[in-house]
């Protein structure tokens, strides 16, 4: 059974790389969700560039993006470990919506 939740990460900004990467990022995070009929993305916020709290990593900006999406729980291991090993993502948060 799929339940809503809020996937929110910051995606690491290149110097060289343009809006492209940031692109490919959130469509490959959209298919770690999609992978396996395990979820499906509602509502996709990209919020943009926005400066850091304090540095990670050496960056001190980040792209956020939220997304909402009907996630079944079982999935969830999967997405966050991809989220976790991607270079890309600088950090994420998963946690589930209000019925």
């Amino acid at each position: 059974m799929k339940r809503p939740y809020e996937v929110s990460f910051i995606v690491r900004i290149e110097s060289s790389s343009g809006d492209e990467a940031i692109n490919d990022q959130i469509t490959q995070v959209q298919s770690w969700i999609e992978t396996g009929e395990y979820g499906q993305v509602t509502k996709i916020d990209r919020w943009g560039r926005r400066k850091l709290a304090y540095e990670i990593d050496r960056q001190r900006e980040g792209y956020y993006v939220i997304m909402e999406a009907n996630i079944d729980p079982q999935g969830l291991p999967e997405v966050e470990r991809n989220m976790k090993l991607s270079p890309a993502v600088l950090r994420y948060l998963i946690i589930r919506a209000d019925e």
